[in-house]
């Protein structure tokens, strides 16, 4: 956690996904959707430089092409707006679902060995893409690696197309 500023403790108390850029889905895909925005919530660091620390609530929406970042304060009030490009993301979220299509596709006829060294290469991708999401977020929002994760997880599932 070197990353986050000493003694700072922020934390998202709430994520929600604008209906009209984002959309509803299928019923897969809105599952995958609620389990990333949940694992999110429970645990997480978030901290915004030069904002109070405390509870944050997160509205994502997608806007030319970028990712809407609205944090507000615990009473919903805003507090700062990050646009942050999805283009630098786009090849490694790619990645990610193909490795992911193989490992699946794995499950049903590879040894455990296979399956063992594709879901390696699984995490590695995703860690590059928390590694990225962490570097692009830099300076505006600071979040430990753990809630990159995290955060990359609901990255993908809001490419995820079922």
């Amino acid at each position: 956690m070197a990353d986050l500023l000493e003694g700072e403790t922020g934390r998202l108390i709430a994520v929600e996904l604008d209906a009209a850029s984002i959309g509803r889905s299928t019923a897969d895909v809105e599952h995958e959707r609620n389990i990333a925005i949940y694992d999110l919530i429970e645990d997480n660091r978030f901290v915004l430089p030069g904002h109070p620390t405390g509870g944050y609530r997160l509205h994502l929406s997608i806007r030319d092409n970028r990712l809407v970042f609205d944090i507000r304060d615990e009473a919903d009030s805003p507090l700062v707006l990050h646009l942050l490009s999805l283009t630098p993301l786009r090849k490694i979220v790619k990645d990610y679902f193909l490795i992911c299509d193989s490992y699946y596709a794995a499950i049903r006829t590879a040894t455990p060995s296979q399956i063992e060294t594709i879901d390696m290469g699984r995490r590695g991708v995703h860690d590059e893409g928390s590694r990225l999401l962490m570097q692009r977020l830099a300076g505006k929002i600071i979040v430990d690696f753990e809630t990159a994760r995290r955060l990359f997880t609901l990255v993908c599932a809001l490419h995820w197309k079922g």
